[in-house]
């Protein structure tokens, strides 16, 4: 008879058998996981992957999350939770098929496709079948073999789910395309070998559902933390335990318990120098020292940490002297999209808590750092590795103002940096504008501007599409010449409102007055500037792009740039 609830680790080769027929209820949403996410899926499998010269067998195992089913006794099993990361699996095994040989092919089809045997009496049928209106593109274009390279050139209309689909192959194909087939081979043994999932089953739907939303809640559920406090506060015999379990507790407290658990997270990767590859509880016990000694590591790692994360998220580091600027710098850096920034930055401010001028001179290279890594489209496992060496620099206490510090930018490296900021920052760049304009603002102003708005937006001066007609045409007479410029960083505003689309394609005079400023006014520094202007012409818009180019450029210290070439003939 089925158990009521079981719960089992089984690798990706047990997932995609016999063992299971997934089925996604019509009640699901449709597929969802758009390129970000299917990026950091792939990013994830190959920065866990071993190397070329390192063994698959003596890899760690590699966790993926957990799937909720809906499963009887026999293998068919509705998707309650885990929809996303099957499908978008399915997906990129499919994707490699396509480039290996017919051998490894129909190896790749049986983890998609179950052939029927009509000596043990079983039908042929697919792994994973989704939702109804998505079942037949699914198995035309993805799971049958012939029909992921025609997926790619799809041109018909599509629905959400399909686009999806669709986005997230050409993604794959285009990353699988730098990886050599034996590599890609590699990639699918370490998959299917080494990579697990937590699979929860239960015989009926309610019982599933409330299983779903325990593991999906938010503070309710058991959090790493949780754990780790009992080991470590456990340890300690006698009265202390009383003593340092409120330490824990009113550290616990002073953050949010959401910061704290993202605390240890940092704290593993100031001590793993690497994005992680197991559990956080594993590697935590694994990498991080002084465990043994539970009253020292909560006195000597967790509560200098605990008040250095504070006073970094906050920006509210407090000295006699260069705090103010410290933490403009720190604002800065809390703009960005990613935190990978944040393990180094704690074990520096650890160490060297009570020299403020050692922490200014440190985060305002760890902002230049980490401001290129995102204007350069730097990937994840590219800046965790980078921030890995400055880390292990600290660690070393290491110079880092030396020109080969990791901390500091090559003449090449700022080379890239400057291209980046001086071409199309609007399109090219959606993380990295609003952070750049901000910042640039705060430049112009000399430190002193707040932007505490609940709306923040960017607006073209220049419209992207003027009207017929109109007084931008006149300036902007060559559509070559106006798309060269319009999404420029010299063409660009701030405004404290959100977008109108009616107002956008104004002349010039009306639109500066009425839209971007509110009684002859605007809280930006950057957007004020265009008030002075009496028109907004060419040699306008490129004299406002080289001056703020070059605010930029002294800022963040661009000024050895050069390219690879001429950084090469130097060396001679």
């Amino acid at each position: 008879m089925k158990k009521s609830l079981e719960a089992h680790e089984q690798s990706i080769l047990s997932v995609f058998s016999n063992a299971y027929v997934f089925k996604i209820p019509d009640f699901q949403r449709p597929y969802a996981w758009g390129t970000e996410q299917a990026q950091e899926l792939i990013d994830d499998l190959l920065g866990a992957m071993p190397s070329e010269h390192e063994s698959l067998e003596d890899a760690p195992a590699y966790f993926l999350g957990s799937v909720v089913l809906i499963k009887g006794e026999g293998p068919v099993a509705d998707v309650v939770d885990g929809q996303q990361r099957l499908t978008t699996l399915t997906l990129l095994l499919a994707a490699i098929r396509e480039n290996v040989g017919e051998d490894f092919k129909r190896k790749i089809t049986s983890r998609l496709y179950e052939a029927g045997d009509e000596l043990a009496g079983t039908k042929a049928r697919y792994r994973l079948t989704l939702r109804a209106r998505d079942e037949e593109f699914f198995r035309h274009y993805v799971q049958r073999e012939e029909g992921f390279s025609e997926l790619i050139k799809l041109k018909t209309e599509l629905s959400d789910s399909e686009l999806n689909l669709r986005a997230n192959a050409q993604l794959f194909r285009k990353v699988l395309s730098g990886i050599s087939v034996t590599r890609q081979v590699e990639l699918v043994k370490f998959v299917l070998q080494k990579c697990f999932l937590v699979v929860v089953s239960t015989p009926d739907q309610e019982s599933a559902v409330r299983i779903f939303s325990v593991l999906n809640s938010r503070g309710l559920d058991l959090a790493p933390t949780d754990i780790l406090k009992a080991s470590i506060v456990g340890a300690i015999d006698g009265l202390e335990r009383n003593s340092y379990n409120v330490k824990w507790e009113d550290a616990e407290e002073d953050l949010g318990r959401d910061d704290f658990n993202t605390l240890f997270g940092h704290i593993r990767t100031v001590y793993r120098k690497a994005k992680a590859k197991e559990s956080l509880v594993k590697e935590f016990q694994q990498y991080v020292p002084g465990l043994s000694d539970s009253k020292k590591f909560i006195d000597e790692v967790l509560l200098p940490m605990s008040q250095a994360f504070s006073d970094v998220v906050a920006a509210s580091y407090s000295a006699p002297t260069h705090s103010e600027m410290i933490n403009e710098h720190l604002r800065c850096l809390n703009r960005l999209e990613y935190n990978d920034w944040v393990p180094p930055t704690l074990a520096f401010f650890v160490r060297y808590r009570q020299e403020p001028e050692a922490l200014l001179n440190f985060v305002r290279d760890m902002e230049r750092l980490a401001y290129f890594l995102l204007v350069t489209r730097a990937g994840i496992n590219e800046r965790i590795d980078r921030f890995a060496k400055v880390t292990r620099e600290i660690d070393d206490d290491s110079n880092l103002s030396l020109e080969r510090s990791s901390l500091q930018l090559t003449p090449v490296e700022q080379m890239g940096f400057f291209t980046a900021l001086n071409g199309n920052l609007y399109d090219d760049l959606p993380k990295a504008r609003l952070p750049v304009l901000l910042r640039l603002d705060s430049l112009i102003s000399g430190g002193g501007a707040s932007y505490d708005y609940s709306v923040v937006s960017i607006e073209h001066v220049l419209p992207q599409s003027p009207p017929a007609g109109s007084q931008w045409l006149s300036w902007f007479s060559e559509p070559a010449q106006r798309a060269a410029l319009v999404h420029k960083l010299g063409n660009l505003a701030l405004l404290t409102r959100r977008k109108n689309s009616s107002a956008r394609n104004w002349d010039f005079d009306k639109k500066k007055k009425a839209y971007f400023f509110h009684k002859g006014v605007s809280p930006f520094a950057l957007t004020t500037e265009v008030l002075s202007q009496t028109d907004w012409t060419v040699n306008v818009l490129n004299a406002r792009q080289d001056r703020l180019i070059e605010i930029l450029c002294k800022h963040w210290r661009l000024q050895d740039r050069c390219t690879a070439d001429e950084w090469l003939l130097k060396q001679l």
